[in-house]
């Protein structure tokens, strides 16, 4: 049964790693750093509870969410902030002295395998606390929360890729490394908190939901889209130079 739950949880990020590593088939990155990137995320999971346990004791939020006031709070001190943190951190630590980091698609993939990591260990902790309904758990966090970390992935790296490559990156760029994805993650998880305490407009918050998860793929998808054809003008550019 253990196994089984194993495989469930890490099923849909296996997928979606593949996912992106066929998006970046043209100048593919190594499998070891890719490797690193996953594991470092994987670490990024326990390294966030060293910051939202004290953010907690210091009452910036409560788990204990009675009130649409608490689900935002939770959602944003206790999920988004500290856990985009620590994932950004282990991104620095995976890209600053990555030689293979030369182009805008690299930030995305590598800022995936990051939060993948993350998501991983995240999966395998709600699996294993849902013994006995594991499966559903499973199915509903595949289809709902894997792919919104992998979002949150597509848009620190995007921001990374920018930051790091435009010539005149702005200083909005450079904060919205951190900034957007802790504002998608926020409002992801804030509509997901407030659902149980407001079950009267459950419907809206479905609705709600599913209109905010399609505009996360979307945009994500569009950036990857975006990435992917900085590099292939550069790399024109440079047939053009030589």
């Amino acid at each position: 049964m253990d196994y089984l739950i194993v495989f469930t949880a890490l099923l849909p990020v296996m997928i979606l790693l593949y996912y992106i590593y066929r998006k970046d088939s043209l100048c593919p990155e190594p499998t070891g750093q890719m490797v690193k990137a996953f594991l470092l995320g994987a670490v990024s999971a326990p390294l966030s509870l060293c910051i939202s346990l004290p953010l907690e004791a210091l009452g910036f939020f409560t788990e204990d969410v009675y009130t649409v006031a608490d689900s935002v709070r939770c959602a944003f001190w206790g999920a988004a902030i500290p856990e985009e943190a620590a994932k950004l951190l282990m991104l620095w630590l995976v890209l600053r002295r990555n030689r293979y980091f030369d182009e805008n698609m690299d930030g995305i993939v590598y800022a995936v395998c990051v939060s993948l990591g993350f998501a991983a260990v995240e999966n395998v902790e709600y699996l294993f606390s849902n013994y006995d309904s594991f499966l559903a758990v499973g199915f509903s966090r595949a289809i709902f929360s894997v792919p919104a970390h992998f979002c949150f992935g597509i848009i620190m790296g995007y921001y990374y890729s920018l930051a790091v490559f435009s010539p005149a990156s702005s200083l909005r760029n450079r904060l919205s490394v951190y900034l957007a994805p802790v504002l998608a993650h926020g409002l992801f998880d804030s509509v997901l908190f407030i659902s149980t305490v407001a079950p009267s407009i459950g419907l809206l918050l479905l609705i709600l939901f599913l209109y905010l998860c399609h505009k996360l793929w979307k945009f994500s998808s569009s950036r990857i889209r975006e990435h992917l054809q900085r590099d292939q003008e550069g790399r024109e550019k440079e047939g053009d130079v030589i």
